[in-house]
């Protein structure tokens, strides 16, 4: 029993371990991807800036190349961020969570056997306590018994 609720801990463990360690996959494939958006954003905002200032102090030509630079640098910083939302952690975990919560329980249940164990034995010694020679009665009968057609026959 000690080997089966050892073994269930340690499945759990490890279980945890790679689930964490997958979440933490994702997460720095996401702060990754936030971080790019970050950098294109920034040099959107530069060239949103220098459009503006270009558009205000010459002619139209040279902020109109700016500002379609810069909205292609925006462009580009959104679709990072919708691809570092979705991903997610998603079926690699589903199986390691799967063995966890069967090692859980089992665990349980192993628990629950040796709490009603407990429960018996406590039982057993209250009532051998209340009539110590009830449970000794039935052996103690069926051995005068023996001794009785031991006895007779001869």
């Amino acid at each position: 029993m000690s080997n089966r609720i050892s073994r269930n801990l340690s499945i759990i463990l490890r279980s945890e371990r790679l689930i964490a360690q997958r979440h933490m996959a994702v997460l720095r494939r996401q702060s990754g991807l936030v971080a790019a958006a970050l950098v294109v954003a920034g040099v959107g905002l530069v060239m949103l800036n220098a459009a503006a200032y270009l558009a205000l102090s010459q002619s139209m030509s040279p902020a109109s190349a700016a500002l379609v630079v810069a909205l292609c640098n925006m462009a580009l910083a959104a679709i990072l961020l919708v691809s570092a939302n979705k991903a997610t952690v998603g079926e690699e975990v589903d199986a390691m969570a799967e063995v966890r919560d069967l090692a859980i329980e089992d665990l349980e249940a192993e628990v629950r056997t040796a709490a009603q164990e407990a429960k018996a034995a406590a039982e057993s010694v209250k009532a051998l306590a209340k009539n110590p020679l009830g449970s000794i009665t039935p052996t103690l009968a069926a051995g005068l018994a023996k001794a009785i057609v031991k006895t007779s026959k001869k």
